[in-house]
């Protein structure tokens, strides 16, 4: 547990992260978190003011089995369907987790507090199968502050607009090339445009917009290492920051323009761009190195855990450190271009790979909930 000295010593760099416009979100939930009370310590002492899961997070708390084993039992004796277990699971935490932030919510005008949770990842490339596992997820969890994700793969685009169309509050995930986010910003004020055209008080739908950091690193690196010349080591760090600015730079323009203009004045929110991917893959580079150079308003920086940690105890939080480098990033990036590392390869790669990922991971929970049923004596068919 966090002592009161620890909020007193630590406190500093997020409160600060807060007061540049940047809300800090946890990328992470497990039932022991919400019923120990810990998640409701960190949004009283650590600035947090949302929550994002995924598959990967459900299988490592829910394949854990801790916190579980009633509930389990109690879908054991209904004889419910492995799918079902994993769904009724996954939607309690969200919707427990929904009450804790709840008042975020109400203070913030509905702008944080939020808790997201991601549709089935093997519909990643069903446009239709998306929109009805969308509306379910918001029927089962039935909390104001819940947010569906829904990735952006070219199948997820038109399910965003539809369901942003239909009033329902959208994370959109694994964003990591400029041009599919610009493809994203246009789903949503299409979605927007639609839900005006149904009468829907656009002041009650949100959305961000998880533009994924670390991963572009992680691959770009492992590029240039091979390269092995100096111009290609000189580059490496570089390319998931240049990535990500020039993303607010696109953020900045298309939420400037006429048509956006048009929808605010009918009160539509803005989707703001969460940073997602934050925890350093690479143990040489700094651990708040994807926090402290993506300082700017209007953004989500969620968190893993140790992140969040580590930039309470010695983020460097200075201002804005995005806007005043779109020209580095651009240079950056072109850079990485001419030493043939093609960014379109590499962008393409870290979304399938990413939609994959998440598959394996419910699979692995799938997996782990049908033995936790089995034995307690029902088969999960």
């Amino acid at each position: 547990m966090i002592t009161v000295t620890e909020v007193t010593a630590t406190a500093g760099a997020l409160k600060r992260l807060s007061d540049e416009g940047v809300s800090i979100w946890l990328d992470d939930l497990s039932r022991k978190r919400i019923e120990s009370g810990n998640l409701a310590e960190l949004v009283d002492t650590r600035n947090v003011v949302g929550v994002t899961t995924n598959p990967s997070i459900f299988q490592a708390a829910i394949g854990s089995g801790e916190g579980y084993e009633e509930q389990l039992a109690d879908l054991a004796v209904r004889k419910v369907t492995v799918e079902e277990a994993v769904r009724m699971m996954t939607t309690a935490d969200v919707r427990a987790a929904a009450d804790i932030l709840r008042p975020v919510y109400d203070t913030t005008g509905g702008q944080d507090g939020r808790v997201s949770i991601e549709v089935d990842p093997r519909l990643a490339h069903h446009t239709e199968a998306t929109i009805a596992e969308a509306k379910q997820l918001a029927w089962l969890v039935d909390r104001p502050n819940v947010m569906i994700k829904i990735p952006a793969t070219q199948a997820g685009l038109p399910a965003i607009t539809e369901v942003i169309g239909r009033g329902i509050s959208v994370n959109v995930t694994l964003i990591f090339s400029l041009e599919r986010y610009r493809e994203v910003m246009d789903a949503y004020l299409a979605g927007l445009e639609k839900a005006r055209a149904a009468g829907i008080d656009l002041a009650t739908i949100h959305s961000v917009a998880s533009f994924f950091v670390s991963r572009v690193d992680s691959e770009i690196d492992k590029r240039l290492t091979a390269l092995g010349t100096d111009d290609a080591l000189a580059l490496k760090g570089k390319a998931a920051l240049a990535n990500a600015r020039l993303a607010y730079q696109a953020y900045e323009e298309v939420f400037s323009g006429d048509r956006w203009t048009a929808l605010a004045g009918a009160k539509a929110n803005k989707q703001r761009p969460l940073w997602a991917s934050t925890g350093v893959k690479d143990p040489s580079y700094k651990d708040t190195l994807y926090v402290d150079e993506l300082v700017a308003p209007g953004t989500v920086n969620t968190m893993p855990e140790a992140t969040l940690n580590a930039t309470a105890d010695h983020g460097d939080i200075h201002g804005d450190t995005v806007t005043g480098g779109y020209a580095q990033a651009r240079a950056d990036l072109d850079a990485v271009e001419r030493l043939g590392i093609s960014y379109d390869v590499v962008v393409k790669q870290l979304e399938d790979e990413g939609v994959a990922k998440f598959e394996v991971a419910w699979q692995d929970l799938l997996d782990a909930v049908a033995k936790s049923l089995s034995s307690k004596g029902v088969d999960g068919e």
